[in-house]
């Protein structure tokens, strides 16, 4: 039995021991009150109390939330379902930087058949709260028009713009136009078609987008027999019309299932830290759209709850149009399973009971197959795409070399690489320089004033900023590094991995030592030897060096700084300002000492000037 952790934070352990039970959403901050996370559960207390579980190690990106947490926020909610409605608007409206990332790479088209008394159908890419049915998204808009084209040539639907009110219709306002004289409308518009025969005609458009089109092509038989035995020879010739453009439809419709069953198929492909969720819409076992979703930021996240994710995505972005199964790449948690169903049973309009299932074999297995390969070209493009705008670098034949001598899991994009100066123990600092796809980030260098310890202990100054670095507001300013590089040998990388554990973080380190150039690993007694000529080592140098020079400059004004302070701004009504002046001419204190009552008026004024020359030359003492 597990037992959960308390975290150090007094106000957190509070909340963590008075969780209620219910479902609802929790959300945890950082330090600076800003929300990282956005959560659901069906027990509160369970699901949050878990971070904190003290028996074995979480999810690398799990743990480094939880390094984060400062505070944490709890919505009670009366079911699992509002949870997931809440948890969704919630990661919409604050992004928080752990959450997985869901969108789609465009607006997709939809089709709408308006709320109104002789409805209009159209594509549209903005779906609103006016009444209205939406089908869709579609993935292309090329099919779309496809769809209205054929509904256009089996069904009348009228194409004008006017508000066909009774009033406006009784009053005559409006007169037909072309399209009543080429028959591709009945004339609304005049009465010439009363609005029940027109409703009855969207109800068959309706049943004809959901997928159902063998019961469309019957129901249109029997009337087309029925007008033949009633010798209405033209209303049985249209409605035959009708029949032939329906079977032509169905035609070009891809049948994947010899069962004539409705279901949704489901698969996500994962990459580094991006993945692609597709989804097959199957009606009568014909194929009749998909649509695919990206989900960014997903880090180490698990394939069933980012499958879960797109998931509750999609069926909350989807009207009604749930099918009695649905079919899995893999296994949901039961949580997640028992979540979805009460969503989708939400969704329905006919309260039935959904089947998941996840195939192993068969027809149905090949059919998870196609959606998997769909969702790999899909994510194919979206990584092609990214590139090609910049936002992954080309791997360098350095960075490749460096992960297979140091046998890291992923490429080392961002590197980052620390080291100290100091000066007999005084003005000690340390310097944190940035690396990104093997060039200078400058805009993440940081520089650190050390203050924890007195004397020179570089293993000290080598905690204190690895410390400060990875926790606080720091840790969530910057991003995480592939690797951490140490200025320096054995010791000093086995303090700084040593420390990074302690906070939590399980973050590759190396050290490169000055003397033989070798490069140092933790608990490893041996370093690596490269070549001269190794793109890896010379990387490594490229960073160790650029480290070393921050270092130095901060080191160097830091002492100046002090100079200034101790010598000259000891001087009374002498500010900050008129000591960097003197000492920018004259090279020095001492030089300043030595100069002239009419050299000093030249450059900090005559009555500065007086009061330097007084104190060096009649031994004025300095002021507090």
């Amino acid at each position: 039995m597990s037992t959960c952790h308390p975290p150090a934070n007094t106000a957190l352990a509070e909340k963590l021991a008075t969780l209620p039970t219910s479902p609802g959403v929790y959300r945890f901050s950082n330090e600076a009150g800003t929300v990282i996370y956005v959560g659901k559960a069906r027990n509160l207390r369970n699901r949050v109390r878990s971070y904190f579980n003290s028996q074995g190690r979480q999810p690398g990106k799990t743990a480094v939330l939880v390094s984060h947490i400062a505070a944490l926020d709890v919505i009670i909610t009366s079911s699992e379902v509002e949870a997931l409605i809440l948890e969704n608007n919630l990661i919409k409206e604050l992004k928080p930087r752990y959450n997985v990332n869901l969108k789609d790479d465009k607006s997709y088209p939809w089709l709408v058949i308006t709320n109104e008394r002789f409805p209009r159908i159209f594509l549209t890419r903005q779906v609103r709260r006016d009444g209205s049915l939406y089908f869709g998204p579609y993935t292309e808009a090329s099919q779309l028009r496809l769809i209205l084209d054929l509904i256009g040539s089996i069904f009348p639907v009228r194409s004008c713009k006017y508000k066909l009110t009774e009033q406006a219709v009784a009053a005559k306002k409006h007169r037909v136009c072309l399209d009543y004289h080429i028959h591709k409308c009945k004339g609304p518009c005049e009465g010439l078609q009363p609005e029940e025969e027109y409703q009855a005609m969207i109800r068959e458009i309706v049943t004809l987008l959901k997928g159902k089109t063998s019961a469309l092509v019957r129901d249109l038989n029997t009337r087309m027999q029925q007008k033949a035995t009633e010798l209405k020879f033209e209303e049985a010739a249209a409605l035959k019309a009708q029949v032939e453009g329906l079977k032509r439809y169905a035609e070009r419709q891809k049948i994947v299932s010899t069962e004539a069953i409705d279901r949704d198929v489901f698969a996500v492909a994962a990459g580094e830290d991006d993945a692609c969720g597709v989804v097959f819409r199957i009606r009568e076992g014909k194929l009749i759209g998909s649509r695919h979703t990206y989900l960014t930021n997903t880090g180490s996240t698990p394939l069933p709850n980012l499958l879960a994710s797109f998931m509750e995505h999609y069926y909350l972005e989807t009207p009604d149009l749930i099918p009695p199964e649905i079919m899995l790449q893999v296994e949901l948690p039961e949580e997640e399973i028992e979540a979805l169903r009460q969503l989708l049973a939400t969704r329905q309009s006919e309260r039935r009971q959904v089947r998941f299932a996840v195939p192993r074999i068969g027809e149905k297995a090949r059919l998870i197959e196609m959606c998997l390969e769909n969702a790999e070209h899909h994510l194919h493009e979206f990584m092609v795409q990214k590139k090609l705008r910049g936002e992954i670098a080309r791997k360098s034949p350095a960075l490749e070399s460096l992960q297979q001598v140091l046998h890291l899991e992923k490429l080392p994009e961002r590197i980052e690489c620390f080291d100290n100066s100091h000066f007999q123990g005084t003005d000690y600092v340390s310097s944190m320089v940035t690396f990104v796809s093997g060039k200078p980030k400058k805009s993440d260098y940081r520089k650190f004033k050390l203050k924890s310890f007195e004397g020179s202990d570089d293993y000290a100054a080598m905690r204190e900023a690895v410390t400060r670095r990875y926790s606080g507001t720091l840790a969530d300013e910057l991003p995480l590094p592939d690797l951490v590089l140490i200025d320096g040998g054995k010791g000093q990388v086995n303090v700084a991995w040593q420390n990074l554990r302690e906070l939590g973080l399980d973050l590759p380190v190396a050290g490169l030592a000055k003397r033989l150039e070798e490069i140092f690993v933790p608990n490893e007694r041996d370093p690596y030897n490269l070549p001269k000529t190794s793109p890896a080592l010379k990387l490594l140098q490229q960073l160790r060096d650029e480290a070393h020079r921050f270092a130095i400059t901060y080191h160097r004004k830091l002492r100046s700084d002090r100079t200034i302070r101790t010598e000259l701004t000891g001087i009374r009504g002498v500010g900050q300002k008129s000591a960097e002046k003197l000492l920018k001419h004259f090279g020095s204190v001492e030089s300043v000492s030595k100069a002239s009552l009419e050299e000093l008026s030249t450059v900090a004024g005559r009555k500065t000037a007086e009061t330097i020359y007084r104190y060096f030359n009649a031994g004025d003492a300095p002021q507090a």
